[in-house]
């Protein structure tokens, strides 16, 4: 009798976590996010919607292809505490999906996509953010340098500016032979690039960043336009100006978010 019940706690628990996760939301409610329409997906992929972002998720490299969503001003600042709970998403099957024994003593990060501080506008969001389909494997160096540098600063942007912000991030790959980690092949990008949009002044910002060690944490070195992200990912990425323009970012001032987040959240 007791290896009995110890057994059907063994076959509940995955049901167990998948109950904790929300199921997916349908697609089309995540289209009010996308002012410009979302990035063109891959052929054999999963799009999924949360209630955060809209994700096109890879289940051969089990990574994101491209996450997108838009930040708003009054959500740049959360008082939400980070909790770091990682999870593999349980509506893709496993064997296309990444788990958690994929990143352990990998030496890589659980890089997110779309960034639970962009996320936190809500206790579903901020934990959303935690689920491994918004993540790849980086560098540490990427992850918590340049890659947290350019994060920090699209919050600044909309935060200083007031103006929302429409953000596309994604992976580059090899389409064969590229580097994989853990027992499920997780792929290892060789770059992450991202897209940003000012839906007021309609002007696009585009980055390319190696996913290596050693990089400075400037992110002008990086800067791209985005017919070169479209070229390097194949994609599509929908911005309303021109795709050859460079624009050059504002200049944020990122002491003046954590001044105002401290006010705002020192209750």
């Amino acid at each position: 009798m007791r290896f009995f019940v110890l057994f059907l706690l063994l076959i509940a628990s995955p049901y167990a976590l998948g109950a904790d996760q929300a199921a997916p939301l349908p697609v089309a409610s995540c289209m009010p996010q996308m002012p410009y329409g979302a990035p063109t997906a891959k052929p054999n992929t999963t799009t999924i919607c949360r209630s955060g972002y809209l994700l096109n998720h890879d289940p051969v490299a089990k990574i994101p292809v491209w996450v997108a969503y838009t930040i708003q001003p009054m959500t740049a600042i959360s008082c939400l505490p980070r909790d770091d709970a990682f999870a593999p998403d349980m509506s893709l099957p496993k064997g296309q999906r990444a788990e958690l024994v994929d990143y352990q003593k990998s030496g890589f990060d659980q890089g997110h996509l779309a960034p639970n501080a962009d996320m936190s506008f809500s206790a579903i969001g901020a934990k959303e953010s935690f689920i491994l389909s918004n993540m790849s494997p980086q560098y540490p160096g990427v992850n918590r340098g340049v890659w947290k540098q350019l994060e920090s600063t699209v919050r600044a942007l909309t935060f200083q500016t007031k103006h929302p912000l429409t953000v596309y991030a994604g992976n580059i790959w090899p389409p064969a032979n590229a580097k994989a980690i853990g027992p499920n092949k997780v792929v290892v990008p060789d770059a992450l690039w991202k897209v940003v949009v000012d839906n007021n002044t309609k002007m696009s910002y585009a980055y390319m960043i190696p996913n290596r060690e050693g990089l400075s944490t400037n992110i002008t070195a990086f800067q791209v336009n985005v017919a070169s992200v479209e070229k390097a990912t194949g994609l599509v990425i929908p911005v309303p100006d021109n795709k050859m323009l460079k624009n050059v970012l504002p200049v944020v001032d990122l002491n003046s978010v954590t001044v105002a987040k401290k006010l705002a959240c020192k209750s």
